[in-house]
């Protein structure tokens, strides 16, 4: 395999670091062609590293490794189309590659694109995007530092430094209207603020990539293909609140995320952009990786603090706020992936530009895991305010195989389903919180005509349950009488009665419960019953399923053919 360039030297102002960017733009022009792979998850599971190695082979075989440099690249979006192979001079893309189409392709590259292998980059799912934390799309070595930095990488981070005072990054995350990307959408100036202004010897910073959603992949996707802006994003917040010290609690069912994080902090201290003296400042902060278990409760902040102090990941009752008292009883501040990737674009463009995209109240972009009954499934990226029709049927390409749509599921097993007659509702936290869901985390499961919505409830019902800790009266037992309530609904031995007292047993799991898993349990069976209560009804008057996919009283249930 060829290997890119690689640097040596401490960088330690931001003048060293523009030569080391304009350096390798120098080294990167004399190629005359580039071609990317895509080595995002989704891609490596149908063999793109196997196209990768027979790439850079046929370079080799035919003696052009000085005019063609093949590198690993991250996610395009689209993953229903992988293998993906860019050659971003020709603005080409190519999907489903084969290790037999190699040769084709590297011979193209001076001749006429690989017409049978094009995937349309010029589409509504590529156009009505809007990048901003995945701008890349593709067009960067994951685990290239010099790839980065040639980027514009660590510039937020030195500019920072040198230009800002703690205090100013605070106030300019204020001003871009940032909320957090994790799911309650909260202000992330202010948390910042409050951690900032506490009194303490030791301050904390965590990046939450714990993501559990059924569906979800967004900052799986972001961590593997941008470890390095994440980090830059955290050492930033770490100067920002008067942190020296920071953790990566990932899970260890991500594996590539978790080999490119460690690799990148590596180089990133081999370079002297972590670790002591920073920008040869007095500014040291150091990063370590923590891996969780798979527990759903763990992205909950408290249960996550428990779970990296070596305690048993369950929550506690708030306040005091992590902000206040978190890790090992000091100031904490913790965001997610996604939140952390935002802060270097706001650094580097400046607060102002980031806030003329999205709402008034909900500013940026939002990365969505767009997945279920749809045409184009992978990781979308739009201005917060989008309408949902334009994400699911202009980008997403609408639902296949001549179905119609039914409902579409926001932020996670604690989120709700929108049906059709909200379409044109828009994709803002106060919007959705409406609608009876929330942002979450950005999972988006799209559900046809084929999908019956207790089942749906049932099964979100049914992982809830699973993933309580079971602290707390209300989730672990709520949620199980929940599951149970539905499973004899979707069986056809529910009673009128009993789907009375469903609802009330939402109340009070939903009101009652210690951590956000048991609070936002409820939701998928409240927004069901919002807009489905016919279906409801079917299965416990009519003792029918409408989508035929739960069987009548005295036969065997037939498996769910839902989205999900």
């Amino acid at each position: 395999m060829m290997i890119d360039r690689k640097i040596n030297q401490q960088i330690s102002s931001p003048e060293e670091l523009a030569n080391v960017a304009a350096e390798q733009l120098a080294w990167q022009a004399q190629y005359q062609h580039r071609v990317f792979v895509c080595m995002g998850t989704a891609c490596q599971s149908v063999q793109s590293g196997a196209v990768l190695t027979a790439l850079q082979a046929e370079i080799k075989s035919k003696a052009r490794e000085n005019e063609c440099l093949v590198s690993p690249g991250g996610c395009q979006g689209n993953c229903a189309s992988a293998p993906l192979v860019s050659v971003p001079e020709q603005d080409l893309l190519y999907q489903k590659v084969q290790l037999s189409d190699a040769e084709e392709i590297i011979e193209a590259l001076a001749g006429k694109p690989v017409g049978r292998l094009l995937c349309d980059n010029k589409s509504d799912f590529f156009t009505m995007q809007n990048r901003v934390v995945t701008n890349h799309r593709g067009l960067l070595n994951p685990e290239s530092i010099e790839d980065y930095i040639a980027a514009g990488g660590f510039s937020a981070l030195l500019k920072a430094l040198t230009d800002f005072t703690p205090e100013a990054v605070v106030q300019e995350l204020q001003k871009s209207g940032l909320r957090g990307r994790g799911g309650a959408g909260y202000p992330t100036g202010l948390k910042w603020s409050t951690v900032a202004k506490t009194r303490a010897e030791q301050r904390y910073v965590i990046c939450n990539a714990d993501e559990g959603d059924p569906g979800a992949f967004m900052n799986r996707s972001v961590l593997e293909d941008y470890p390095f802006r994440v980090l830059e994003g955290m050492a930033i917040a770490a100067y920002a609140v008067g942190a020296s010290k920071g953790y990566v609690y990932v899970r260890a069912e991500y594996p590539l995320a978790v080999e490119r994080v460690t690799k990148a902090i590596r180089n990133a201290e081999k370079h002297g952009l972590l670790g002591n003296k920073i920008g040869s400042m007095s500014f040291d902060f150091q990063v370590e990786i923590r891996l969780g278990a798979g527990a759903f409760v763990c992205g909950e902040e408290t249960a996550l603090i428990s779970s990296i102090e070596g305690g048993k990941g369950l929550p506690c009752p708030r306040p005091p706020y992590p902000a206040e008292s978190g890790l090992w009883g000091m100031p904490t501040l913790i965001n997610n992936v996604e939140t952390f990737a935002n802060v270097v674009p706001i650094i580097s463009g400046g607060a102002e530009k980031y806030a003329t995209i999205g709402t008034p109240t909900s500013k940026g972009t939002k990365t969505f895991a767009l997945s279920g009954s749809i045409m184009n499934t992978g990781l979308v990226e739009v201005p917060l305010g989008t309408s949902l029709r334009k994400m699911i049927f202009d980008i997403g390409g609408g639902v296949p195989d001549g179905h119609k749509f039914k409902a579409v599921q926001t932020g996670g097993p604690a989120g709700g389903c929108i049906p059709e007659e909200h379409l044109d509702a828009t994709i803002d936290y106060e919007t959705l919180m409406e609608l009876g869901s929330f942002m979450g985390s950005g999972g988006m499961i799209v559900m046809d005509d084929s999908s019956c919505m207790v089942d749906v409830a049932k099964f979100f019902m049914q992982f809830c349950a699973a993933e309580s800790c079971g602290k707390c009266v209300p989730c672990r037992v709520g949620t199980a009488h929940m599951h149970d309530m539905l499973d004899r609904i979707t069986k056809g031995e529910g009673t009128m009665e009993e789907l009375g007292q469903l609802e009330s047993l939402c109340d009070v799991v939903k009101f009652t419960s210690l951590c956000g898993l048991g609070q936002g349990a409820p939701n998928p069976v409240l927004s069901t019953l919002r807009f489905f209560k016919g279906e409801y009804l079917a299965h416990i008057v009519g003792h029918t399923c409408p989508a035929g996919v739960c069987a009548p009283v005295g036969q065997d249930i037939r498996r769910p053919t839902c989205a999900l």
